[in-house]
């Protein structure tokens, strides 16, 4: 569980509002009108401009403010991303510093919790975590039960195959069986790839309605709780390909294996919090101020992402 040292306490977090830092939420007009009005006095400009700063921050961003711990749902096994030590337990990557500079600017300290494709949003709904920071791909259907900020990054998904399969294009593919992970994107990305390159004729596919477990037409699915479990699945031949975003892939890219001659599917990467939360409206100011001065950009170039 890694913290960052609080740089303010509980009572003035969120004057953190009126300061406009580097990944930062803007102050609201209400307040500095307020703090003109209260400027008769040392005394009571201090008192108005505590008062209003508080008013500023919604009830579910104060309510981690008061609790002094932002939760966060990382990965723990993607490279660049969020990726866990296995010796020293420490957490590393994009999403990883992200979280810290969120909860710095909070005034709080951090709390990873290990999510996976298939965890990541019963943890957010059922409240155990306050925001998700997990390659998570933004789509409309998603947008319907979750807020999501700006996207902080793109990637595409590709497929992943051992030399040895012979595999090196879409329509290698055909009727061949994938490994995905459960509750990803990533089996219907690839299955309208491979209608859109004609390998497959599209009969019966529906992209509201997909379920990779039930489609059979010139390819098959298996899914997997977690990436390890797929890799693993790959190197003993139960599946014939392995199939995510390639930022995902990139760790398991190992010796005698390659990525077929094909990616698709844009993934806009975002920060997930409850469905009109007002702390929706703080991480996306805060992921807008990060993308405007550049932290974005230095942290893809840090992690050997760009």
């Amino acid at each position: 569980m890694k913290r960052v040292n609080k740089i303010l306490s509980g009572a003035l977090a969120g004057a953190v509002l009126l300061s406009l830092t580097a990944c930062g939420g803007s102050a609201s007009s209400g307040t500095a009108a307020s703090s003109s009005e209260a400027a008769s006095s040392e005394a009571a400009s201090s008192e108005a401009v505590s008062s209003e700063a508080a008013a500023g921050v919604g009830a579910d961003t104060q309510a981690i403010i008061d609790r002094g711990v932002l939760r966060v749902g990382v990965k723990n096994a993607v490279l660049g991303f969020g990726y866990q030590d296995p010796v020293t337990g420490e957490y590393s990557g994009m999403e990883i510093s992200l979280a810290e500079k969120l909860a710095e600017q909070l005034g709080v300290d951090v709390e990873f919790t290990t999510v996976t494709a298939a965890t990541r949003t019963e943890l957010l709904d059922s409240g155990d975590i306050d925001c998700v920071l997990a390659t998570f791909t933004i789509t409309d259907e998603r947008k319907k039960s979750w807020d999501f900020t700006t996207p902080y990054y793109t990637d595409y998904v590709t497929v992943l195959v051992e030399d040895s399969s012979g595999i090196t294009t879409l329509a290698d593919l055909k009727d061949k069986k994938v490994g995905v992970s459960s509750g990803s994107t990533s089996a219907r990305a690839l299955t309208e790839a491979m209608i859109e390159d004609g390998v497959l004729s599209g009969d019966g596919f529906d992209k509201e309605t997909f379920d990779p477990s039930l489609w059979t037409d010139g390819v098959s699915f298996q899914q997997y709780d977690d990436y390890p479990s797929i890799s693993t699945a790959l190197s003993a031949g139960q599946i014939d390909a392995f199939c995510v975003d390639k930022s995902i892939l990139a760790v398991y890219k190992t010796e005698g294996r390659s990525y077929i001659d094909a990616q698709f599917a844009p993934q806009e990467y975002g920060i997930a919090t409850k469905k009109d939360s007002d702390f929706s409206t703080y991480c996306n100011d805060f992921i807008e101020a990060c993308l405007a001065d550049g932290t974005i950009e230095g942290l893809i170039a840090e992690n050997n992402l760009g």
